[in-house]
Parts: structure tokens; sequence; C-alpha cells
């Protein structure tokens, strides 16, 4: 007796994996389903529906769903096949099954109804929904590559958390649903847990068409971050560097003041510049440098005015010409404009004259040498430009396609480039070469004695490195150093109106009240090496 209980057992047991036909409805208005999962994570569904004579039934199944998070779930209908009188019809966003009266089998695969989450693959599906008739009886039966571990029906209104009828596992591993009295429009959906990794998951989730939804992150906006934040880190580093380069620019470079006979500036620099190429801001000094510089030249001719207070007046000696460069010309002009012959200290106070006067042309200047470089402001304005086009990309993507993350990343990458461009150093390789050099000059003039300079050449290097020494502060123990010689050079291009001569050390009064006639002060500037 056992045996033959046993085969009984055996043949009318149905095998995990397997699925069969579904039996055909018993009543009108009702549907018996049958859903298997296949190993590559595709869901078979068969369905035999029962429509009364005469009588229509349309069934319409979304294919983007809303989900937790601003997502959809975007679901495949594929393969569909239909026995009976019928169609049906898939549009980008609905899957539409219409049957005549009669029993239909409509057969068809989804693809995204697996899901693998806390170690589960989950099953997710509704069984009826969408139906514009009422169902009498729906019953279905669930089959998988293995047993489920849990399972869960709803059934009615959506969102509604009624549980169905029926939803039960038998102990062959084929689980079973059934609900009665669906009416029009409510669901029946069921979720089955199986164990993790039993099918590969397919569920495929994408942001909603909804302004929040164009803000969530997905895989590509996640990437796109990622990347910027590489970015962000090469150029905070590359900004460090070049910073530590510009803030700490080495030790100072061995310099010649003479070469042969004559003086050299290293780089060609002048006095003028000095200031823009060691502190990145001229003063009154470096436009006083450069009025000495033009009187050394030969352009202007220094008297100095008999009266009870000492004056000084600027003569015009020689006509600019093209060995002067844009900055020197608009100094010259900016004294004695015009057909002007001379201009004295205190008609240049009166004028207020400073550097900012002649600023944009000493500017030009330093750049133009490749000292300096315009690149942080154009890129401080670049980045504000890129922050309204990351803005105006932001709105476009959220009312259109999306991904309107890429827009934020858009606008983060003009602002930290603004910001960066702040703290950008102007000066450039060269510039930090040069201002190694003009230290050098610096510790050259310390070091000179003038008594070891051969005498036919101390009057050319104390005029020519003169303006040199006042743009580096050294200007009073350089004049000092010759004027204790006991046969001073002369002062070419200096003189008192009555006998054209005046002692040596005068030249550091003059300077003093060059410079404190531009800025009211008396003080050169202060180095660090």
């Amino acid at each position: 007796m056992l045996l033959p209980v046993l085969l009984l057992l055996v043949l009318g047991a149905a095998p995990a994996g397997a699925q069969s036909e579904p039996q055909l409805p018993a009543l009108p208005n009702s549907a018996e389903i049958s859903l298997k999962v296949e190993r590559d994570g595709a869901l078979t569904v068969v369905e035999a529906v029962s429509v009364p004579s005469e009588a229509t039934m349309t069934r319409r199944i979304p294919l983007r769903t809303a989900a937790p998070r601003d997502r959809d779930r975007i679901i495949g209908v594929r393969a569909v096949v239909i026995e009976g009188a019928g169609n049906a019809e898939l549009t980008g966003e609905e899957f539409i099954v219409k049957l005549k009266g009669g029993t239909s089998i409509v057969r068809y695969t989804v693809d995204g109804a697996v899901a693998e989450a806390d170690g589960l693959t989950r099953v997710s599906w509704q069984l009826a929904g969408g139906w514009d008739a009422r169902l009498e009886l729906v019953r279905a039966s669930f089959a998988a590559p293995a047993i489920p571990n849990a399972v869960s029906c709803y059934a009615g209104p959506e969102g509604s958390r009624a549980h169905c009828a029926t939803a039960q596992i038998a102990h062959s591993g084929l689980t079973r649903f059934s609900q009665q009295n669906l009416a029009p429009g409510q669901r029946m959906e069921i979720s089955v847990e199986l164990p993790g990794g039993t099918v590969p998951a397919n569920a495929r989730l994408e942001p909603s068409k909804t302004f929040a939804g164009a803000f969530v992150l997905t895989a590509p906006v996640g990437w796109a971050w990622g990347g910027f934040a590489l970015v962000l880190v090469a150029a905070a580093v590359g900004l460090a560097l070049l910073r530590r380069r510009d803030g700490h620019p080495g030790d100072a470079l061995p310099v010649q003041l003479l070469t042969g006979k004559a003086f050299s500036s290293p780089d060609g620099v002048l006095p003028g510049q000095v200031g823009t190429v060691l502190s990145g801001r001229a003063d009154a000094v470096d436009l006083a440098a450069t009025v000495v510089d033009l009187a050394v030249r030969n352009y202007l001719w220094v008297s100095e005015e008999p009266g009870e207070l000492t004056t000084w007046r600027l003569v015009r000696r020689n006509p600019p010409d093209e060995q002067l460069t844009a900055y020197e010309r608009a100094v010259f002009d900016l004294l004695l404009p015009g057909e002007s012959e001379s201009v004295s200290l205190s008609e240049i106070q009166a004028a207020r004259i400073g550097v900012e006067s002649v600023r944009e042309a000493l500017d030009d200047s330093v750049v133009e040498r490749r000292w300096y470089s315009r690149l942080p402001g154009r890129l401080a304005r670049v980045g504000l430009r890129i922050c309204l086009y990351g803005l105006f990309l932001t709105v476009l993507l959220a009312l259109t396609v999306g991904y309107a993350q890429l827009g934020l990343i858009v606008i983060a990458a003009g602002a930290v480039l603004a910001v960066a461009a702040r703290w950008m150093p102007a000066r450039t390789g060269a510039g930090v070469l040069l201002h190694r050099r003009l230290l050098g000059v610096r510790e050259a003039l310390q070091a000179t004695k003038a008594t070891d300079v051969p005498k036919l050449e101390r009057e050319v290097l104390l005029s020519r490195a003169l303006p040199y020494a006042l743009a580096l502060g050294e200007q009073e123990r350089w004049v000092a150093g010759f004027a204790e010689l006991k046969g001073p050079p002369k002062i070419y291009w200096y003189g008192k109106e009555e006998d054209g001569e005046v002692p040596i050390a005068r030249v550091s009064d003059f300077t003093a009240a060059l410079v404190g006639t531009f800025a009211a002060t008396r003080q050169g500037r202060r180095l660090e090496a």
C-alpha cells in the first residue's frame, strides 16, 4: 500500500521550477494565471481569462510605476502571444490587452520583476490590475528554481495593504494565490522572496519624471561627481605647488653688476618693475626709481633750486624715443606733458601724481615680459560665466531629460575655478626666477665696496645701479659708500643752477624727497629674502 501512495505523490507534485498550463476559468469574469521565474531572471506569465459573451475586457499595465526616493520602476514586456479573441498593444508607457467574449490565453515575458535586496531575491508582479471590468475570481500559481522563503499578496485599491484571500507555499515548492471580487481598477499584487542569488536581478530603476527626480543620484551622475572630485584634488595639489613656489621662490641667484664696463640688469628688468616682480604691486618707490632712471639715461636733468628750503626741478633733457618702453613713456608724459620743459616736485605733489596714474602701463609691461600673467583674473571671470551656464543647464535638464545634477557639477566647477583663481599666483615661473635674481642684485649691492670698483667705472656704476638700489631699499647705503671716497664720482645728471655741481650725498636727499612727493613717505621698501 505504501508504494502506490508514494508514486501518486511523486507524480502529482510539480517540481519547484516547473510551470504548468493554467486551468481554464470555470466562471466568467475570472482569470487563472501561471507564473514562472526563469533562470535568467525573466518572468514568464500565462493568463487564461474568461470574458462573458457579447462583452469585452481591457487591461492596461503601466510599464513605468512610482518607486521610493523619487524613482520609477521600469518594466519590459516581450514575446506577447494571444490565443483567442483579442489583441495586445505595447506602447512606450503601457502594455494593453483587449479581449472579447470567450476564454483567451495571454502569454508574455516580463523583464524587470526581479530585485536583490538584503541578501534576498525578491520577485514582484501585479497578477491583476488595470482591468476595466470586475473580476469574480483570480487564482495564480508561482514557480521558481528554488523554494520561496516567504510570500506576500495584497488586494484592493492601489496602495491598499489588505491581504489576499490565499497566499501559501505548497510542500512541492509551488506557490498559490487567490482572491475574489476585485472591482474594476483594483489590483492583486504579489511579492515572493527567494534565497539570495537564485536568479540574477533585473529590476530597473530610473529617476522619476518630476523636478525632484531630475536630481536623483544615478550611476552616470555618480561617475561625473567622482571625476569632478579627482580633478578637484589634482587642481588643489597643483595650486598648492604654485603657491609654494611663489611664496618660497628660493635663495638669491648670484648676479654681476658690471658686465665688462657696462651695468646690466637681470633679464633687462626696469627699476620701476622691481616692486611688481618682488611683491606683486608697485608703490611710490618704484615710480621714483623710474624717474631717477630716466635722469640717469639723460632723458631728464635734476636741478636743485636755491632758496631757504631746498627744492628740486625735473627738466626735459632729451625727448622720449623708441628706447623707452610704453611704461617709461607714460611716466615721462605724466611728468612733462606736451611741450612742458620742466616741473618741480611741489608741482608734482599738487597735481597728485602717483603710481596709480601709470599702474596700467606698468602692469602691461610685466605681463608683456611674461613675468606676470593675467590668467588668474581671466579664470575668475570664466568661472563666473561657467556658474551661469551651469545654472541654465541645471534648469534645462530638470525640465527635460533629467540628470540635473550634471548642471550642479558645472556650477560647482565654475565656483571652484572662480575661487581658486583668486588664490592662484599671478607671477610666472620666469617671474619667480627673476625674483631670485633681484635678490641677487640686492646682495651684490650690499657686498660691493666703492673702493674695489675701478676708478674709470665708478661713475657709471654709481648712477646706473642707483635706481635699482632705490627700488631694492639699498639707496642710502649705496650712495654713502661712494660719498666716502676721497675723489667721489660725479653725478652727471644732477646739478645746481649756479655751478652745476652738488655733493654726491645730496642725491640721497633728492631721492627721499622724490619718494615723499609721490607717496608722502620717506621710507623705502624693505625686502625679505
